[in-house]
């Protein structure tokens, strides 16, 4: 029977995870067994924080609208509960961009919600 060398499968695999754990620091990057469980705790953060992100992203869009809001001496809680009564379907993230790039369509949008 022939002698089977299986060492190529297990250096590419070997390399495949050295080369993604490439830029981390001490042993992590050119010991397998470290960079393994480096890889892994990586991608379980970046899970996580791909879903913290979208939490943080709404709570600077929040505090961009109210900061906006203060001028007109009404409250965010106020300000999106006439949008919805008034069935204005503007997201946060627009908002939040027209009270910082376009202070004066904002402006105008907050005169014709008053009305």
């Amino acid at each position: 029977m022939s002698r089977v060398k299986r060492g190529l499968a297990a250096s590419k695999r070997r390399k495949k995870v050295l080369k993604a754990a490439k830029g981390y620091r001490w042993r992590r990057k050119n010991t397998f067994r470290a960079a393994k469980e480096a890889l892994f705790k990586a991608g379980m953060y970046a899970f996580r924080d791909r879903k913290a992100k979208k939490r943080t992203f709404r709570q600077l869009w929040i505090l961009k609208i109210n900061n906006a809001l203060k001028a007109f001496d009404w409250k965010y809680s106020a300000f999106i509960k006439t949008l919805a009564d008034k069935k204005i379907k503007l997201d946060r993230k627009i908002l939040s961009q027209l009270a910082e790039t376009q202070p004066e369509v904002f402006t105008r949008l907050i005169e014709n919600i008053k009305r």
